[in-house]
């Protein structure tokens, strides 16, 4: 690991000037898990690490009579037993749970987990069926990017140099909701395929990750639900939807297939009564 820069600033300005002053030779640290990891196997070597731990507004939970917001800071194993977060959104607490061991979700963040921008982002896949804003601030003030509009490509999203994802607003949406993740070992392990189902007032959302270069709402296969389509045709036409490809995890075929097992599934807990799992 070759020397760098620590700062630690104390507000959102502070840490914005920061990156626009170091570039692309900066990196933000939150929760750490994966830049440390990158920055031990030289896959990352930044000149400056900006810690947005001394920031205070990153760390809360706020709720609002229609939203609630999750700071940048705030860890996966909070938001996995967070009780409001439980009670609106019981299925991106069990994604948020799913992710490594509890040591590691002590550290590691949901917005971190968003931000890595990887295929397989477990809170992304029930974020983007709540259709999710993430609230940025960065050297031209605050902006607001909808969930759906902030993955790119595989680790590139859509921020401006200097900007800084601050916390993920939520609308709370009525409903019944599953999340699901295939792995290769029940815990501790990176998704195969994940998906959450949701069956909302205004109709269904079927959002999956590790299927496709970003994690991906599946709009044709939403509307054949909407229209209560034929099961088979449904389950075939999410896995056309989806683009996985080949890797050390599983082939594109498996993973095709598992699109079409966990939708089934996903439906069948619905009927049940929803469930989180």
């Amino acid at each position: 690991m070759r020397p760098f820069e620590y700062f630690r600033p104390t507000t959102l300005k502070e840490a914005s000037e920061l990156l626009v002053r170091h570039g692309e030779n900066a990196h933000i640290l939150n929760g750490g898990t994966d830049l440390i990891i990158r920055m031990r196997d030289g896959l990352t070597l930044p000149e400056a690490v900006i810690d947005l731990k001394g920031i205070e507004s990153l760390f809360r939970i706020r709720e609002d009579q229609d939203t609630v917001t999750i700071g940048a800071a705030v860890t996966l194993n909070r938001v996995g037993g967070d009780e409001t977060i439980g009670h609106h959104f019981p299925y991106l607490a069990a994604a948020a749970c799913s992710v490594g061991s509890k040591q590691v979700r002590n550290r590691a963040t949901c917005i971190g987990n968003l931000c890595n921008a990887s295929p397989l982002a477990d809170t992304a896949t029930p974020l983007m069926v709540l259709d999710a804003v993430l609230e940025v601030f960065g050297p031209e003030g605050e902006r607001e990017i909808p969930i759906r509009e902030f993955f790119v490509f595989v680790r590139k999203t859509s921020l401006k140099p200097g900007e800084i994802v601050k916390g993920v607003r939520i609308p709370k949406t009525a409903g019944m909701g599953v999340f699901s993740k295939l792995a290769r070992r029940k815990e501790v392990d990176l998704s195969t395929v994940c998906m959450t189902l949701l069956k909302a007032e205004d109709g269904w959302r079927l959002s999956y990750g590790a299927v496709a270069p970003t994690p991906v709402r599946l709009p044709e296969t939403e509307a054949l639900l909407n229209q209560g389509a034929a099961l088979d045709a449904i389950l075939e036409q999410a896995a056309w939807e989806v683009k996985p490809i080949d890797d050390v995890r599983a082939s594109a075929a498996y993973r095709r297939d598992m699109v079409k097992v966990m939708l089934k599934r996903g439906l069948e807990q619905i009927e049940k009564g929803g469930a989180a799992s």
